[in-house]
């Protein structure tokens, strides 16, 4: 297979795949580790399956004063090392020269200051009448000014032959103010279909499965709902502190990083309803109206803390007020739990719990639903505790997995009941591929798929779900409380969901 030719095995994971219109990508930010980390190996691994045209061409735009050759050698040079180390920074392990000098060749650098009208001129010339998506892989100052200036360029009229995209990383504002405002500003230059918000999470293909789980199988969807499920538990635990982003976490804090973005997008899939069909608009349609139905927090249904210093893997960690960049008198929060309730006929009265946070036990994103007991408790004698009610977790991260957990007979004369658990790993039924989490959802901007990415309205509607528990850590009126580290977490936590919806424990596992 030549490097120009549709590659096959993504072809058939994606329904109507192919290879890849014509298309300039233009990274602003291409000195920083989104570029090197993420990018630029997603790029590598859908130009290894074959989907990247010939025409394809990558300009990256910094402030760094290097040419096409130095921003090449960086970039090789980090791939190498992490195919060495084994940190697999971009998850290529050691790439296959051919393919990467073919991509290499692809790539030219722009040096240049993100205010200067000369640098967009500049980039046109450079574009032409082409396709182009600008990626905004900077900080979230300068999203607005960027398109801004895109737009007075030109740079975004489309045609009837020619695309223009913009795709803006998270965060998508800091508050309901804030995300309004820099919806408003990109609109005012760009139609909502032109703008992609991306959310890396949704790159992940086990979260992407969740719609498959859901609606393809006829022994889950009927049971997907409040006559059957007493509750839904989302969990993305983190093993690691705040590490070199202690400035930034300052400012940000667990529920801003993590809830009107990532979690959000867990609960819109393991909830909404099923869309009329798999194009962008109905199922976003779908993401919306949940959103809207989900009740804003009350303080009650709020849980926040801090860790302190504690123990990870036998080794002794600092806390967070101990960390780089954190003040010594820090009120920011490292872990939130939350109590959402979804006003909607199908959710009707069922709890969902959502908690995140760092320097746990253990690290693991993943959904749970917990289905209620059996309405008559025919074998209420036959074990030895109460009868625990069945869990279906859906595994995200790290480990890639479905399980079920329900109760059996044990061998043995006497009618006795114990617990087990089925497991399906993906890797058990489907072959590995290299995977950043970024590939798809490059791919679907360039071929003009908004599924993945979210809307304007969603993402105010999340910040206005969220915004009495930003009030009540403002005015102090929502308690911080302390955890160590390594543990499962503030006790508050617990006392949140209560022992009929206890959190499952965070554990190593064997």
């Amino acid at each position: 297979m030549s490097d120009s030719e549709p590659g096959g095995d993504l072809r058939q994971a994606k329904a109507g795949a192919s290879s890849l219109p014509p298309c300039t990508l233009v990274v602003f930010g291409a000195g920083g580790d989104l570029t090197k980390r993420l990018l630029v190996p997603s790029i590598y691994n859908l130009a290894h399956d074959g989907l990247i045209s010939d025409d394809f061409a990558v300009i990256g735009v910094d402030r760094i004063d290097q040419d096409d050759a130095g921003w090449r050698q960086n970039l090789t040079a980090f791939t190498q090392a992490a195919a060495s180390d084994g940190t697999a920074g971009g998850h290529v392990g050691q790439p296959d020269e051919a393919r990467w000098q073919w991509l290499m060749q692809r790539l030219s650098y722009i040096k240049g200051d993100f205010a200067d009208e000369g640098l967009f001129a500049h980039l046109k010339e450079r574009i032409g009448q082409g396709n182009a998506i600008f990626y905004f892989a900077v900080g979230d100052r300068f999203f607005a000014p960027l398109a801004e200036q895109l737009g007075k360029a030109g740079l975004l009229t489309e045609g009837e032959a020619r695309f223009r995209r913009v795709v803006v990383e998270k965060p998508f504002g800091h508050d309901l103010a804030t995300a309004r405002d820099l919806n408003q500003r990109l609109l005012k230059v760009a139609s909502e279909d032109q703008i992609y918000r991306i959310d890396h999470f949704l790159g992940k293909e086990t979260v992407q499965s969740i719609m498959a789980v859901r609606f393809a199988n006829g022994m889950f969807e009927p049971i997907w709902r409040r006559e059957f499920v007493d509750c839904i538990q989302i969990t993305a635990a983190e093993k690691v502190g705040v590490e070199r982003r202690g400035e930034f976490y300052e400012h940000a804090g667990a529920l801003r990083d993590m809830v009107p973005n990532h979690l959000f997008q867990l609960l819109c899939m393991v909830a909404m309803e099923p869309p009329s069909s798999l194009s962008a608009q109905a199922v976003r349609d779908e993401k919306s109206k949940l959103m809207a139905a989900l009740r804003p927090l009350s303080r009650e249904d709020v849980v926040r803390g801090q860790y302190t210093a504690g123990s990870i893997d036998g080794q002794g960690v600092p806390g967070y007020r101990q960390e780089p960049g954190v003040s010594p008198e820090s009120d920011t929060e490292t872990y939130v739990a939350l109590r959402l309730a979804v006003d909607n006929w199908r959710w009707g009265g069922v709890p969902f719990f959502l908690r995140t946070g760092k320097r746990l036990a253990e690290r693991r994103t993943e959904i749970s639903i917990h289905f209620q007991a059996a309405p008559h408790q025919l074998f209420r004698d036959a074990a030895s505790e109460r009868l625990a009610r069945n869990v279906l977790t859906l595994k995200i991260d790290p480990e890639h997995a479905i399980e079920t957990s329900f109760d059996a007979k044990e061998p043995g004369p006497a009618m006795r009941l114990g617990r087990v658990t089925t497991r399906m790993n993906y890797a058990d039924f489907f072959p590995h591929r290299a995977n950043v989490g970024y590939e798809t959802l490059l791919y679907d901007c360039m071929m003009g798929d908004a599924t993945l990415f979210q809307r304007a309205d969603a993402i105010e509607r999340a910040w206005t779900v969220v915004a009495p528990a930003l009030e009540g850590f403002a005015k102090d009126e929502i308690p911080l409380e302390s955890y160590a580290a390594g543990s499962q977490g503030p006790a508050g936590a617990d006392r949140l969901t209560g022992s009929e919806h206890a959190w499952a424990p965070l554990q190593k596992r064997s």
